[in-house]
């Protein structure tokens, strides 16, 4: 569910860029032939706004189109950048859901649990999980930065055959898909010095 909802959202970028790229570039292309003399040396060498332009420019109702035109630009452009921050995060997770009605839990209560738990780890500096896609099958996005002088096949192991499986227990769900990313800190440039 999420998954598509960001695929459109990339796709409508992709397309909404190539749309304003073309036209600029058209634009561009147009202007630049126009100065050069490609459609007559009597368009090159004329004034920018010729007196038709200038008498539309002159109409009463233009400035009003302009402001409504802004309102309009402004309008797309809040709605494009509100949902490039939007994210896939979900709020609530279900636990149980019947005719008498459903239990659910705050996905910050599961997903605070692994990170203290996955973080007690030894070689674990940091854990940061996210419960994504669909309250009633979540999956987890988890990103852990190790020591430099962690064991990652260790930490992998623990993940895999412990903090998954209490996240599974804990939310009663047969399987939750999920991706972890592993990464190092850098060593330390300056190591604090010891007496021999």
């Amino acid at each position: 569910m999420a998954r598509d909802r960001n695929r459109r959202s990339a796709r409508g970028n992709r397309i909404g860029l190539a749309l304003v790229g073309g036209v600029l570039l058209a634009g561009g292309l147009a202007a630049l032939a126009l100065g050069r003399g490609l459609f007559g040396a009597d368009l090159a060498g004329g004034a920018l706004l010729g007196s038709a332009a200038m008498e539309l420019l002159g109409r009463q109702w233009v400035p009003y189109a302009a402001v409504a035109l802004s309102f309009v630009a402004a309008f797309l452009a809040l709605r494009w950048l509100l949902a490039q921050g939007m994210n896939d995060t979900l709020g609530r997770l279900v636990l149980e859901q019947g005719p008498e009605g459903r239990v659910e839990i705050s996905e910050s209560v599961a997903r605070g649990a692994l990170e203290q738990e996955v973080a007690e780890y030894p070689g674990v500096r940091r854990a940061r999980a996210r419960l994504t896609e669909s309250s009633d099958e979540p999956h987890l996005r988890l990103a852990l930065t190790l020591e430099d002088d962690a064991d990652v096949a260790g930490v992998w192991r623990r993940v895999r055959s412990e903090a998954l499986a209490n996240l599974r227990r804990a939310l009663e769900q047969e399987r939750v898909p999920a991706v972890v990313r592993m990464s190092m800190t850098a060593p330390a440039k300056n190591p604090p010095r010891s007496l021999a």
